[in-house]
Formats: structure tokens, sequence, C-alpha cells
């Protein structure tokens, strides 16, 4: 008779619940001083915290859900959302809103059919719209996941957005 390791979590996400307990015991020896790295990780995996998962590491933690909530919710890294496969961040912070980032975060919205905030219907993308990406001369700037596409042109972006497919 075989365990069953993966059920869908109360958002509908598919859990794997020893893959949860690789995470929490394995790389970080359950400890709870660990909570920020251990949802970090499970951010990674999931790309963001399905509610099924913060109530397993609650258990096994032994850190009331409140808790765990409280920290996935302060933190602006946390996502207690699903969210796109690609993550779009557009730059608005001073150099980059001085150099046409509303008008590059206003394309990025037409073209994907999403407000600031959202995820596209096949969870392709997720916009957000950020303060300062850390590279003010190469404004206007978008960060896709890990990659900077600096002094972008609002006609630019169905290009650069083609890359992600």
């Amino acid at each position: 008779m075989s365990k069953v390791t993966t059920q869908p979590g109360n958002d509908g996400e598919e859990i794997d619940y020893l893959e949860l307990d690789q995470i929490i015991e394995k790389e970080f020896d359950g400890e709870k001083e660990n909570l920020i790295m251990i949802l970090q990780a499970i951010q990674r995996r999931y790309n963001y915290l399905p509610k099924a998962t913060l109530l397993y590491a609650s258990e096994k933690l032994d850190i009331p859900y409140s808790k765990i909530y409280e920290v996935g919710t302060f933190y602006s890294t946390f996502s207690l959302e699903p969210r796109g496969r690609n993550i779009v961040s557009i730059c608005l912070g001073t150099a980059c809103h001085v150099r046409g980032g509303e008008r590059v975060r206003e394309q990025l919205e037409k073209t994907l059919e999403i407000k600031d905030g959202e995820t596209t219907e096949d969870k392709r993308y997720t916009l957000e719209s950020v303060r300062c990406i850390g590279c003010c001369s190469l404004g206007p700037v978008i960060k896709i996941n890990e990659d900077m596409h600096g002094r972008i042109a609002p006609d630019q972006i169905d290009t650069v957005l083609h890359q992600y497919e």
C-alpha cells in the first residue's frame, strides 16, 4: 500500500508533503529560527506560499499559523497569491519615472491585459511595480525574473516579453 504524498491544498495547488518535509527537516533542521528561509524555499518551489504549506509548516515547526501568516504578509518578497511563471517588475523610482517608466508600465498593462499587481490568466506573467531596482542610470528599467532590461521604450515591450513565452 503506497502512502499519498501529494494532494490538492485548500487553494487547489498540488502540495507535495514529502518535499515539504525535505525542506523543513532536512534543509533547515526543523528549526523555528529558520522560518524565513523555510518560507523562501517554499516560495521558490511553488512561486508563492500556498495556504496548505503554511498550515503544514505551522504544525511541523510548532509555530502558530497566525505568526507564519504575519511573516508571509509583512515581507514584500512573499506572495500568498499564485503568481506567474515570469515576474515582471517595472521600476517607478524617480530616475525611471522621469525617463518614462510610467509609459512603460502602461504598455505592459496593455500588452499583458492586466493591471499592476495582477497575474495573467494563463499564469505566465505577474506584473508588479517597484520603487527602485538599483540601476538608475539605465532607466527606465524592467526586470523579468532575474534579467534586467534597461533603457526600455514602450515599443520594445512585445519583443522583450516574447523571450519569456
